[in-house]
């Protein structure tokens, strides 16, 4: 693949000094060999060097054969995956890491997560903890840990997670948890930033104002005030020009007006399901 002219994407320096794009590619629900493959291809094709895969997912294979045919050094791309419940405990999450690195074809992830904080994620964390001493992850972190169970890890655990992965967009700003993910020097990522279309997202007025005011759509609009608001965001997308699209968000600002207008959309609860609830506890489970 030849080196198109990218997009500069800002970066974050995480807690243990690697540097991580602020803005990423997501490939959850893209399961078909084939799509994914293509996917992650034109994603990398457009601009983006973030991947953002998991072992959940089933389609940790399709990534590394599109980084492997991209032509593009592995030391340009950031690669995350994530351990699933059925794999805590320590021994179980150690062999289900290194063969997510056999099937994405390469000799170290740059971020490894816990995906739920549910089943032995203790013994799971601590595996992650021995294979980032080994070189094996640059960084380690959590998905869906809520303040509780996160500051339950930092405090009985050798490694801060460098990065927390929560449900994230303007109808969910997580202001609760950040004060203590900034308080213990985790940095928020965002999954679904665009809260899947949920809550009017695509047609919301002051998205829609807000954008317009800059020749951006409110799905960019809201994209770019989390960025803003220093939330790592992976956006999904099966269209190349989708991608394009969720790209050009960094060569405009939102000033602090357009900014407090977009904090008034917060509602404070998930859209999706609250992982403190013990029926969500019952879905994974089962």
């Amino acid at each position: 693949m030849s080196e198109p002219t990218r997009t500069a994407i800002a970066t974050v320096k995480l807690n243990n000094g690697v540097e991580m794009p602020m803005e990423g590619f997501g490939v959850y629900q893209i399961r078909d060999f084939d799509q994914c493959k293509q996917a992650v291809l034109d994603a990398l094709e457009v601009g983006y060097r973030s991947i953002d895969t998991a072992q959940a997912y089933g389609n940790e294979e399709a990534v590394g054969a599109a980084i492997a045919q991209s032509g593009i050094k592995r030391e340009e791309i950031f690669l995350t995956t994530k351990v699933w419940i059925s794999d805590y405990g320590y021994d179980k999450a150690r062999e289900s890491v290194l063969r997510s690195l056999d099937k994405l074809g390469t000799d170290h992830l740059d971020l490894t997560l816990l995906h739920q904080p549910f089943n032995d994620y203790y013994g799971a964390y601590r595996a992650l903890e021995d294979l980032y001493d080994q070189g094996k992850t640059r960084a380690i972190g959590v998905s869906n840990f809520y303040a509780d169970r996160y500051v339950d890890l930092v405090k009985f655990n050798r490694v801060v997670p460098a990065v927390n992965q929560l449900e994230t967009h303007v109808f969910q700003q997580r202001r609760t948890d950040r004060k203590y993910l900034d308080k213990y020097g985790t940095q928020i990522e965002s999954w679904g930033p665009f809260a899947e279309g949920l809550g009017g997202m695509f047609t919301n007025p002051v998205l829609t104002r807000v954008g317009q005011a800059h020749g951006k759509t409110a799905a960019q609009t809201a994209l770019r005030f989390l960025v803003q608001d220093g939330v790592v965001i992976i956006p999904k997308t099966v269209h190349k020009e989708r991608m394009q699209e969720n790209l050009d968000i960094w060569d405009f600002a939102l000033t602090g007006a357009e900014m407090e207008a977009i904090r008034g959309l917060d509602q404070g609860r998930s859209l999706f399901m609250d992982h403190e609830s013990p029926e969500t506890v019952e879905d994974f489970a089962g």
